[in-house]
């Protein structure tokens, strides 16, 4: 076998995609990052991995988000990425922005899951070995923990960053209401979040919610100065034309039936509103999920998304995908026709995992 050729970043990789501020920080993201949270385990050869990192780097995705669960099997795709990191990208590593999170089940036992110091901490110690780093850009408590205090969760952010662990902090999946009262801590510690990774989709659109005090969680980060990355904005893959064929079962990928998208999530009725949506995408001249992409990024004002996270099984849909970013600009009309056919698919899976962790041994 060829060793692989050594690896030249293409010179003019910033000229490819638009940049956003995260909220009122210094930081910077491209408009479209790479998640490593499906495609990069061990079930997919490494080669076809560094190939798709490779191209997302030299077309201007310099942010790479990945998670300490992320595989499979579990914390697989930190160390594949951490090779590809250490052969292909350490030269690069001022450039980049990498984050990864700690907060869903990774091991056995009560300290294997959750927000407690013991867990964060100890994990983000495990990823930094697995991604061959010193440091993340980005560190995030995964889901909120309804069995630990927030203020534990908050001050074991705040260590993290006062041991040069993580350059930044940030959340995913809280609430409006929690995600105000864990800023407050943080502001108190002194270590604010600068970003929230909620999911987001025209299928799911919790974002946008009015809460108890009528402020949705768009809303209250644009409050808080914080900055809004959005995962799975292809729905799990409902927004795109996989599952347009007479049996939608069929094309259900194995490795994630029953984890992030079900067969009863492909009812006929849902599926005939993402048929609609995809004669919609192709008058605009994109592609379903071009389209879906250009919406979570579409301006919203203050309240505008950040960065969309997407994931790629290959170079192509790699491609294909940031392509969204060539048009995200909508009409009012083409607006009011997606928000027909924007049902909730009941797809929000972490919404309701987050709730408790009642009955977890």
């Amino acid at each position: 076998m060829s060793p692989t050729p050594v690896y030249a970043a293409n010179p003019s990789r910033f000229e490819h995609v638009s940049h956003r501020r995260v909220g009122a920080s210094g930081l910077v993201l491209p408009a479209v990052s790479l998640g490593l949270w499906w495609n990069f385990g061990d079930d997919r050869p490494l080669q076809i991995q560094r190939d798709i990192i490779r191209r997302a780097f030299d077309l201007g995705m310099f942010h790479f988000d990945l998670a300490n669960n992320y595989g499979p099997p579990a914390g697989s795709a930190e160390k594949n990425f951490g090779r590809i990191f250490d052969e292909d990208l350490r030269r690069h590593r001022n450039e980049l922005i990498i984050s990864t999170k700690a907060g869903w089940d990774m091991f056995p036992g009560p300290h294997g899951f959750g927000g407690s110091a013991k867990y964060l901490m100890g994990s983000l110690e495990n990823s930094l070995r697995s991604l061959r780093m010193d440091y993340v850009d980005i560190f995030y408590s995964h889901r909120p923990d309804p069995d630990t205090p927030l203020e534990e969760t908050c001050r074991a952010l705040d260590r993290i960053v006062r041991s040069g662990k993580a350059r930044y902090v940030g959340i995913s999946s809280y609430s409006a209401d929690q995600t105000r009262r864990a800023q407050a801590i943080m502001r108190e510690l002194g270590t604010p979040l600068v970003i929230h990774q909620p999911s987001y989709s025209i299928l799911n659109r919790w974002v946008e919610e009015p809460g108890d005090d009528d402020v949705s969680l768009l809303e209250a980060c644009t409050e808080q100065d914080m900055g809004v990355i959005a995962f799975s904005p292809l729905a799990q893959g409902m927004l795109t034309d996989k599952y347009l064929v007479d049996d939608p079962a069929s094309r259900l990928d194995s490795s994630r039936a029953g984890v992030s998208l079900r067969e009863d999530m492909l009812k006929p009725e849902t599926l005939e509103h993402v048929r609609a949506l995809n004669d919609m995408a192709r008058e605009r001249g994109q592609s379903l999920a071009q389209m879906a992409i250009a919406w979570v990024l579409r301006d919203q004002g203050a309240a505008s998304v950040t960065s969309a996270l997407v994931g790629a099984s290959s170079v192509a849909q790699l491609e294909d995908n940031l392509a969204a970013t060539k048009n995200l600009d909508f009409t009012g009309e083409e607006l009011d026709a997606i928000d027909r056919h924007a049902v909730d698919a009941g797809i929000n899976i972490w919404w309701d995992a987050t709730r408790s962790t009642a009955g977890r041994e």
